[in-house]
């Protein structure tokens, strides 16, 4: 698994607007498979998000990135995505480590 992680900044009074564009957004990022989006607002900052976009593998990741280089209604959403925001967005990828022993429950 892949994991993007978008740190950003909402605009000043955008918030309830970023989250009306997710829901129309979602549906269509998600729409090929395999991705999964989701929103996390900071809790001490709430004008702060982490937007985690999560692959199934590489393959997934590397076609949606195909798709953001050449589909015009993905490059709108994202330029609908980016007008919502105070300041560019960190981008960060993470890939899932498969060899590490999970967390026991106390």
């Amino acid at each position: 698994m892949l994991e993007l992680h978008l740190r950003g900044r909402v605009a000043p009074g955008r918030h309830a607007d970023l989250v009306a564009f997710l829901r129309e957004a979602i549906p269509f990022y998600e729409q090929p498979g395999g991705i999964r989006v989701r929103l996390m607002w900071n809790a001490a900052d709430p004008d702060r998000f982490i937007e985690v976009v999560a692959y199934v593998d590489q393959d997934t990741h590397d076609r949606d990135q195909a798709r953001v280089d050449n589909d015009p209604t993905m490059r709108d959403y994202l330029r609908r995505w980016r007008d919502l925001l105070a300041e560019p967005p960190q981008v960060e990828t993470y890939q899932h480590d498969q060899t590490a022993a999970p967390v026991p429950d106390r």
